[in-house]
Parts: C-alpha cells; structure tokens; sequence
C-alpha cells in the first residue's frame, strides 16, 4: 500500500512540476506571437488555465505526502541518522518547511491568477516563479531521498 502511495505521490508531483513550470515561463515571456518557434509558442500559453490544476495538485501531493510522512519518520529518518547522513536528513527538514511556506502562499497565488492580466501581472510572475522554485526543491530532495532510501536496502 505505501509502495503504491508512494508511486502516486511521484507521478502526481511530475504533474505538479510540469504545470507550475510551463506556468511560470508563461507568465514571464513577452506576448510576442511574431516568432513561430516551438519555444516562442511554448512560453505564450495562456498561464491563467493552469491556476486551478496547480492548486489542485499541489493540495493532493501533499495530502498524500501527510499520509506517507509517518512511514518517512519510521523508516527513512532512523536510517538516515544512523548512518550519520545529516544533511540528507537535513534537506528534507528543508523541504517540509518549504511545502508549509508554499502551502501559505498557494491562496495569494490563485487569487493573482484570478484577476485580470494587467492588474497583478508582476505579483502573478513573482509568486508562480517562487512557488515553481519550491515545488522543483520538494521534488528534487524527494527524488534523491527515495534513491538514498533504495540505494542503502
């Protein structure tokens, strides 16, 4: 069963990555359509349709990842101080504190999406490109603890 969450919480986190991230260069490209590159069309996506779908995998990754955490602690964490790995172990205190902040700032981003373009647009760029750093150091330390985890058993 933890195997399975654990697999779910993965493939959704690379849901998670791919949307805040095609979002955030969305929001940081100019609106210039003249250029017809497969990037130039990349980068001026609409951003606001991604909104939702973010906040929506953000809340079920760490959801599951609340559910998975318990077994982290039982597991992962005694064999992590056991074989003097403190910064591993210390990485991933990080990233439980970085997941709470984003966790805070999730609200003001939807709202900044929700309003019109030119409202908020620097507010918009600001929070998506601080809540796809966070989202891309979550799922990093998670990916190198899991093979830290498979490497060691």
């Amino acid at each position: 069963m933890i195997t399975a969450l654990l697999i779910l919480h993965g493939l959704a986190a690379v849901a998670l990555l791919g949307a805040i991230t095609h979002q955030a260069l969305a929001a940081a490209a100019r609106q210039d359509i003249r250029r017809r590159s497969f990037f130039a069309r990349f980068r001026v996506t609409d951003g606001a349709l991604y909104s939702n779908a973010v906040v929506v995998l953000f809340v079920l990754v760490g959801a599951m990842g609340a559910i998975l955490y318990p077994q982290y602690r039982i597991t992962v964490r005694p064999m992590l101080q056991t074989m003097d790995l403190r910064a591993a172990n210390g990485v991933f205190e990080l990233k439980e504190h970085f997941s709470a902040l984003a966790l805070v700032l999730l609200p003001a981003y939807w709202a900044t999406w929700r309003q019109s373009a030119s409202d908020y647009a620097t507010a918009r760029k600001w929070l998506t490109w601080i809540l796809a750093g966070l989202v891309w150091w979550n799922f990093v330390i998670g990916q190198l603890l899991a093979a830290i985890k498979g490497l060691v058993l």
